[in-house]
């Protein structure tokens, strides 16, 4: 139902921008497109390692990892594991998705989701070359503290 919302009240705010400009909405329109098939071939590949992966890792092989009792070392897997991969959130949601549906804690999944939004350790020549050493460690350090405080709060209250 949001998403159906979401996409009404972008088509308005599209037919809005062709009254308003139908030359400029046509080439943003444009840009979007190319941008998107750019785009493309990474999130297929994405989506199809994914695939790859679930087809030879078992739903009980994740169950035994990342299920059950609450750990600290699945937890902090988890974690590091987010905080290494450079993965768009378009596929790390669906994916935490069938990570709970194969039997896995909502707490380690939490932990991965948001080590994998926050905390950008591939990033990091990225970052220490625009924003410095300083900013670089303070950034990933508080982010991961937070995303595993998130990662908590959410394996306690549901």
């Amino acid at each position: 139902m949001v998403a159906a919302v979401i996409n009404i009240f972008a088509l308005l705010l599209l037919f809005i921008s062709f009254l308003k400009s139908n030359k400029k909405t046509k080439g943003a329109l444009k840009i979007a497109l190319f941008k998107g098939l750019g785009l493309a071939p990474q999130l297929i590949s994405l989506v199809a390692l994914i695939g790859i992966i679930f087809a030879f890792l078992p739903p009980e092989l994740i169950k035994e990892f990342l299920g059950g009792s609450f750990s600290l070392i699945q937890v902090g897997g988890a974690a590091l594991f987010g905080a290494v991969m450079m993965i768009p959130s378009l596929i790390a949601l669906p994916l935490a998705g069938s990570l709970i549906d194969a039997g896995a804690s909502y707490t380690p999944v939490a932990a991965f989701i948001t080590t994998l939004t926050m905390v950008g350790f591939v990033t990091i020549p990225v970052e220490l070359k625009e924003l410095g050493k300083k900013i670089t460690i303070y950034r990933n350090g508080l982010a991961l503290i937070f995303a595993l405080v998130i990662a908590f709060m959410i394996g306690v209250f549901i």
